[in-house]
C-alpha cells in the first residue's frame, strides 16, 4: 500500500507503516493540511489493523520546524480581544492537542526518526512517540518561548516524562537547542546515528521486529506502560490484571514458544479491523 498526500507519503510493508513528512522545501512545517491529513491517516493506521508497527520520519535538512506561524491570523485566528475569542482558543487547542494525542494513543507503537531541527510544534508531536532515534546533527527546541508565547500542544505535559524535570524548565524558560547527544544523554533519544539514512533503516529494523511478535500482545504491552506512567504501582498492578485477563492466549504464548525452537517467525492475527458505531446501517 501506497499513498501519497500534500503534506506526508504512507507506505505499509509486512506490517510496517512508513509515514514521512514530505514537504522539504517548507521545512515540514505544520499548515491546517498538515494536521487535517495527519488525522486522516492515524484515524486510518488505528482503524484497519493492517499496521503492526508505524516509523515516522521526514525529509530534508530540518525534521520539522513546527508550526506555520503564517497561518495565525490567515487560516486560524486567535482573539484575545474579548472573553468569548479566548474561550474559543481553548477550543482550538483541545482539537491540536487530540491530534498528536492520537500518535500516543494509537493501537500500535510508534517509532520517531528525527534528522536535523526538530523544533516548538514538531517537539509536541515527537514526544508522542514509543521510541526516538536521532541522527547526529538533530536538536530539539521549545521555540515557543522565543515567539511570546507558552508550549501548548503537549511538550510541557509529555515531556517531564520523558526527561529531568529541571532540563525541561531550561529548555522551555530559554529556548535554547538540546543537541543530539545531550538527548541521548538525557534518554530522550534512544540512539544517534550518523546519518539519515542508517537512522531510517534502524527505525525500520525495530518497527519490523515489533510486527513479528503477537500484536494484540504488543496492544496490552502499550497500554499497560503508558497507564503506568501516569498511576501509582499500586493501581497500576491492579490494571495489569483486569488487561491480563481481557487478553490471555494459549495458542499465542504457544505459538511464540514454537517458533523459537523452530528458529522461524511467529504467525499471529492482526488486530481486528475497528467499525465506528456511526458507520452501522
Amino acid at each position: 500500500m501506497n499513498t501519497t498526500l500534500t503534506c506526508f507519503s504512507l507506505s505499509i510493508t509486512n506490517h510496517v507503516a512508513h509515514l514521512v513528512l514530505n514537504r522539504p522545501e517548507a521545512m515540514n512545517t505544520m499548515h491546517p493540511t498538515f494536521w487535517r491529513e495527519l488525522d486522516e491517516v492515524l484515524a486510518q493506521l488505528n482503524k484497519s489493523g493492517e499496521a503492526r508497527a508505524l516509523v515516522v520520519s521526514s525529509t530534508g535538512k530540518h525534521f520539522s520546524a513546527g508550526m506555520a506561524l503564517e497561518t495565525f491570523g490567515g487560516a486560524i485566528t486567535m482573539d484575545d480581544q474579548s472573553p468569548e475569542g479566548r474561550a474559543a482558543i481553548f477550543d482550538l487547542l483541545t482539537d491540536m492537542q487530540a491530534t498528536f494525542t492520537r500518535i500516543e494513543s494509537l493501537r500500535i507503537p510508534v517509532i520517531m526518526a528525527i534528522q536535523g531541527g526538530c523544533i516548538g510544534g514538531a517537539v509536541d508531536m515527537v514526544t508522542t512517540a514509543c521510541v526516538r532515534y536521532a541522527t547526529a546533527d538533530a536538536f530539539f527546541c521549545i521555540q515557543e518561548i522565543n515567539i511570546g508565547m507558552v508550549a501548548d500542544v503537549g511538550t510541557l505535559q509529555r515531556l517531564p516524562k520523558l526527561i529531568p524535570l529541571g532540563v525541561v524548565k531550561e529548555l522551555a524558560y530559554t529556548g535554547r537547542r538540546l543537541s543530539a547527544a545531550k538527548a541521548l544523554g538525557h534518554g530522550l533519544v534512544n540512539e544517534v546515528f550518523d546519518t539519515h539514512e542508517a537512522m531510517v533503516a534502524a527505525a525500520l529494523q525495530c518497527a519490523q521486529e515489533i510486527a513479528t511478535k503477537p500484536p494484540v500482545a504488543i496492544w496490552g504491552t502499550k497500554q499497560a506502560v503508558n497507564y503506568a506512567r501516569d498511576h501509582s504501582v499500586e493501581d497500576s498492578l491492579r490494571q495489569m490484571g483486569w488487561l491480563q485477563g481481557a487478553i490471555w492466549s494459549n495458542r499465542h504464548v504457544m505459538e511464540a514458544v514454537t517458533a523459537m525452537k523452530q528458529k522461524r517467525a511467529g504467525e499471529f492475527p492482526s488486530l481486528t479491523p475497528l467499525i465506528r458505531f456511526n458507520d452501522l446501517g
